[in-house]
């Protein structure tokens, strides 16, 4: 892939914990590995395909929504609590494919309010526990263009994602982002090809080379 020019290096990078966050088939993950290739950073990827409750959600959701979230919960808690604990001097910076309260915002979703109460509680004492992102990127895309992503990446226990299902998923993103006023990129990638085309990513190095009040930043790819 050609590597777009004149970009920022990792030595005078304004963040040093950045999360990409998006609805199911958004483009987090490449984004992701292409930022950490760029800046050398260190990075944190959702281990999704660790979770034996994953394809039984899909096929019976009520069932097996509890141990599917508490799973979630427990290995993304597992992998951000190591952060703290682990010291690079070669990586200053670190990327995430996820931010902790996606367990928050998919257990809304996915639970009854008994299961959801009792699933918070545990949240709250696990999440006063961990460093939260500086900064974070938001890839927003419309529901006809995840199921596309989603088809294209053919993942047997996905195809039958309903179009309701990525609605809710969007509509709690948006509500928990405006609600708590995170400092937020929020970029439109209905035509995104982050792989294909060096100028989309270039966007968002650029972006990334600037300082942000609290609130949401929005951000278009040429």
């Amino acid at each position: 892939m050609q590597q777009p020019t004149g970009l920022c290096g990792a030595n005078n990078m304004k963040y040093t914990f950045i999360t990409i966050e998006g609805n199911i088939g958004a483009g987090k993950t490449t984004l992701s590995h292409l930022l950490a290739k760029q800046f050398n950073a260190r990075l944190v990827l959702e281990q999704f395909a660790d979770n034996p409750f994953l394809p039984k959600f899909y096929e019976n959701p009520q069932q097996y929504a509890f141990p599917l979230e508490l799973f979630f919960m427990a290995e993304r808690f597992k992998q951000l609590k190591e952060l703290i604990q682990q010291k690079d001097l070669f990586q200053n910076l670190t990327i995430s494919d996820y931010l902790f309260t996606k367990c928050l915002l998919f257990a809304k979703i996915n639970l009854s309010e008994e299961e959801f109460r009792l699933y918070q509680r545990l949240f709250d004492i696990m999440y006063q526990q961990l460093v939260q992102p500086e900064i974070l990127i938001y890839l927003h895309a419309p529901v006809a263009k995840l199921q596309q992503n989603i088809k294209k990446r053919n993942r047997p226990y996905e195809q039958q994602i309903p179009d309701d299902y990525l609605f809710s998923i969007q509509e709690t993103y948006t509500h928990y982002i405006k609600q708590h006023n995170l400092k937020t990129i929020y970029v439109d990638v209905s035509n995104a090809d982050f792989l294909g085309n060096p100028e989309h990513l270039h966007v968002i190095i650029d972006a990334l080379d600037k300082e942000y009040p609290e609130g949401q930043h929005f951000l278009s790819l040429p």
